[in-house]
């Protein structure tokens, strides 16, 4: 065979292979690519510790390759928060334990008594059921998630009056929704949503992300411009962030 043909030969070869590749091996993780002729653009999904990297089948390796490289900060972020969650040992629901709110805790009792309520009494939360015979975790697990959910529901409602009178905007409404891995979104609209798990953590990271999703109003965007206006409301804001990427998994039920 003539050495051009060889030479041809080899890079097509060394091509074909490069954009078959099914993973990436990225900083401290391996992402498995998914090809599909359907899919017209590129989305990233992290699944049980595993990385999934789902793209146009005309995609070429090298763009896959650099769209994994942008995204390895939020990819290793992602990969801690489920390692956290996994590690997490399960609730009992059961008295003795501890349950956060606004950066206290708070031990949990079980009493028995005519209906089920839930109430904070110096440091002990007090969940009273009516029957002890009963395997009550479901009911307690209900009763603390409606707890925190009311609880957030007026807190956040005062502090978003009062950081939106400071910072000059007027959100149309405050939704507490339930996120597995973000603490609130601000629409274009001007609806506010917050997770009530939020409630779990000290009062200065509630404040921040408060003034973050009430800085959305200014700049829809992470802009410098929007983290300039998250400064002046909240300066240590970048502590409270760091806060929520190292003990956010544990703040849930």
């Amino acid at each position: 065979m003539p050495v051009l043909k060889v030479i041809a030969y080899a890079i097509f070869n060394k091509l074909f292979l490069r954009e078959s590749m099914k993973v990436i091996q990225g900083d401290g993780f391996t992402a498995e690519i998914i090809r599909s002729s359907k899919r017209k653009t590129s989305a990233i999904k992290i699944q049980k510790g595993q990385v999934y990297v789902m793209v146009p089948k005309w995609l070429s390796q090298v763009a896959i390759e650099s769209l994994v490289i942008n995204k390895t900060r939020w990819i290793t972020e992602k990969l801690t928060h489920q390692q956290s969650l996994l590690a997490l040992p399960a609730k009992a629901f059961s008295s003795g334990e501890r349950y956060g709110y606004l950066g206290c805790e708070y031990v949990l009792t079980v009493v028995i008594g005519m209906t089920t309520t839930i109430k904070l009494d110096q440091d002990h939360l007090i969940v009273t059921v009516r029957d002890q015979c009963l395997d009550n975790k479901a009911i307690i697990k209900a009763l603390l998630i409606n707890w925190y959910k009311q609880e957030a529901l007026v807190a956040l409602k005062l502090k978003m009056q009062h950081y939106a009178a400071i910072i000059g905007v007027q959100p149309t409404s405050i939704t507490i929704k339930t996120y597995k891995a973000r603490w609130g979104s601000c629409s274009l609209s001007g609806a506010i949503q917050f997770n009530w798990k939020l409630m779990m953590a000290p009062e200065c990271v509630v404040d921040y992300v408060v003034v973050h999703e009430l800085c959305h109003l200014l700049h829809h965007n992470h802009s410098p411009a929007f983290w300039a206006a998250v400064s002046q409301y909240c300066p240590d804001y970048r502590n409270h962030s760091a806060w929520l990427k190292r003990h956010g998994a544990s703040l849930d039920i």
